[in-house]
């Protein structure tokens, strides 16, 4: 400690993102600044509970008293203190876990403990991202059967562990990368109203404009805690809420926010961030949805075979029975890339709208049936039918509502972008080709997902006709300068191929 010095916690209004950040007072008398500036890491504690966090130097006088540590967002959630409580400022000790890794990037194999005390320290943010990204390269290159094994185990242990009075807990979960598919949202209620349980945790996006839980959260909260969760699935058998409010495998959140902006995707590290999440959140059945298609994360029959294998390799030790699903990944899913839009599809498909997205409604189907076969009281091959029937007869709406009125309302209303622009072919032909990452990317710029409204309405499919000047799809925005960008950006590059007829 510094001499018994005792600073006064102060919360700031300042997301700093995954780090935990402190600020001290240029003027503070009781622990000089500069003493810190050759540490990158220092320990809060007020005896009872320890922050490791990076320490910053508030120079404007008045922001911070001189005896007041400020803790940014995240910082000031995860010490789990009021404000006022009285804290001591020291050097943090690097974690003992940091040599695991040294050694990791030399190539050696590392044991199972190592491997858990690695994913302690992420859990509990002892890393800086620096250090988070050291693992993640040394784990990108090379991981052995045993240690991915190792590894998934200890992040499903790291956080919340659930436990359902059930022999058998079914879930479902899509690699990503394809725009609009949200069939989780039909495939959980059509489950529901079948009888089987599926507490479905999902993320929010990271680098595409929706996910399960930012559309979810059109219609209903999504940020439940457990108790919240529990009542939901006890009533409705089924739930649709954000997993990172519950704690589920929460390494793989710390992993995951730097492995986006880096590009390090590899095979068994999505492995176990999926399994991760679904060991931790009671599942014993699970269907993997692998889209392939050249803008998807896979590209071609073979990878996915060998991603199958991985999955299959690991649910056998894991004692988690795993269904894969290899779909068609060309193209986007549905009409709607966006929260509001993706949300609007779903709740036609469960209303059976006329006009309702027939991909999306036969693609959930199929997924929904293959759930429901392992129900032992269900004939094989007869999921589909069943699926159908749940859907036609309105028992799957029935089953939705139950779980938006159980979950609650949503914290704002949402609704579609008051700025328009449609995205029309350059040319007469045939559509050949749809870059998914492209219209990703448009609707992000556009303002989804954290403006829920904005995205992408699709009119043109592939192998559609269109004429010169025929819209593609519309963008939806809310705010003006996020629209002038998605519209420049699609100006260059609309994501469209456009064939000879």
């Amino acid at each position: 400690m510094t001499g018994g010095a005792l600073l006064r916690v102060r919360r700031l209004p300042l997301d700093t993102g995954r780090e935990n950040v402190a600020f001290l007072s240029a003027r503070c008398q009781a622990l000089r600044p500069e003493v810190f500036r050759g540490f990158s890491r220092v320990a809060i504690s007020d005896g009872a509970a320890t922050l490791i966090a990076s320490l910053a130097t508030m120079d404007h006088g008045d922001i911070l008293e001189p005896d007041e540590l400020g803790l940014g967002e995240p910082a000031f959630r995860r010490f789990g203190r009021p404000e006022g409580a009285q804290v001591s400022l020291a050097p943090a000790v690097p974690p003992e876990s940091l040599d695991a890794v040294r050694r990791k990037i030399a190539g050696q194999t590392l044991r199972p403990d190592e491997l858990g005390a690695i994913i302690g320290d992420l859990a509990a943010y002892r890393y800086s991202d620096i250090e988070v990204t050291a693992f993640l390269v040394g784990a990108a290159g090379f991981l052995s059967s045993e240690e991915l094994l190792s590894l998934t185990r200890a992040m499903a242990d790291a956080g919340t562990r659930l436990h359902w009075e059930r022999l058998m807990v079914v879930d479902k979960h899509c690699i990503g990368g394809i725009p609009g598919n949200r069939t989780s949202m039909i495939v959980v209620p059509i489950v529901a109203a079948h009888g089987l349980v599926m507490p479905k945790t999902s993320s929010r996006a990271i680098t595409s404009p929706a996910g399960t839980a930012d559309t979810m959260e059109v219609l209903a909260r999504v940020d439940l805690d457990i108790g919240d969760m529990r009542r939901v699935v006890e009533t409705c058998n089924a739930c649709l809420v954000w997993g990172g409010h519950v704690r589920l495998s929460p390494a793989d959140d710390v992993l995951i926010g730097v492995e986006r902006p880096l590009g390090i995707d590899t095979r068994e590290l999505m492995v176990a961030s999926i399994l991760s999440k679904k060991l931790a959140a009671g599942s014993t059945h699970l269907l993997i949805d692998i889209p392939v298609g050249p803008h998807a994360k896979v590209r071609d029959g073979h990878d996915a075979m060998r991603l199958r294998k991985l999955f299959e390799f690991l649910g056998d030790r894991l004692n988690l029975a795993i269904d894969v699903a290899v779909t068609d990944g060309r193209q986007p899913i549905g009409r709607g890339i966006g929260p509001v839009l993706e949300a609007r599809d779903v709740m036609a498909v469960l209303a059976r709208a006329p006009d309702a997205p027939a991909d999306l409604r036969e693609k959930s189907l199929r997924l929904a049936g293959r759930v429901l076969e392992n129900d032992p009281m269900l004939r094989g091959g007869a999921g589909y039918a069943r699926a159908a029937e749940l859907l036609d007869s309105g028992a799957a709406m029935a089953a939705m509502q139950r779980i938006i009125d159980a979950q609650g309302p949503p914290p704002a209303q949402a609704t579609l972008g008051r700025l328009t622009r449609e995205v029309v072919a350059p040319h007469e032909g045939v559509v050949a080709g749809i870059d998914n990452l492209r219209l990703n990317r448009l609707a992000r710029l556009a303002g989804a997902p954290v403006a829920k409204g904005a995205g992408i309405e699709l009119f043109r499919r592939i192998g559609d006709r269109v004429a010169r000047g025929e819209p593609l799809y519309r963008l939806y925005a809310s705010e003006p300068f996020e629209f002038e960008f998605a519209g420049a950006a699609a100006e260059r590059d609309n994501g469209y191929e456009i064939g000879a007829a």
